[in-house]
């Protein structure tokens, strides 16, 4: 389940980069500025980017979210960090001797 889900989040990964990429540049944005002329990206293809690019981000959230979810049931219960810190600090170390 775990790598079905990381396969998923992967292609929604790259169709969210290419959603984002084919966007119409609006100012200094790093998309792909294409002139105004360019039937492609009239206003409607620009609310199906926009529509298409959102709903891949939730996808792509939630998809995150599980992944996190169903990995984190694998790991074993542990303490918290303070505590961990704090047993670590009783500790005296140890002085090497010397090997002439």
């Amino acid at each position: 389940m775990e790598n079905i889900l990381l396969t998923v989040n992967l292609i929604l990964a790259i169709i969210l980069v290419v959603l984002i990429l084919f966007q119409k540049s609006e100012g200094g944005a790093l998309g792909i500025g294409v002139s105004q002329d360019n039937f492609m990206f009239s206003r409607t293809a620009g609310n199906f980017f926009t529509k298409a690019t959102a709903i891949v981000a939730t996808l792509f959230i939630i998809c995150t979210l599980s992944l996190t979810i169903i990995s984190r049931q694998d790991l074993p219960s542990s303490t918290s960090v303070i505590d961990k810190t704090e047993d670590s600090s009783n500790e005296v170390p140890k002085i090497p001797e010397n090997n002439n």
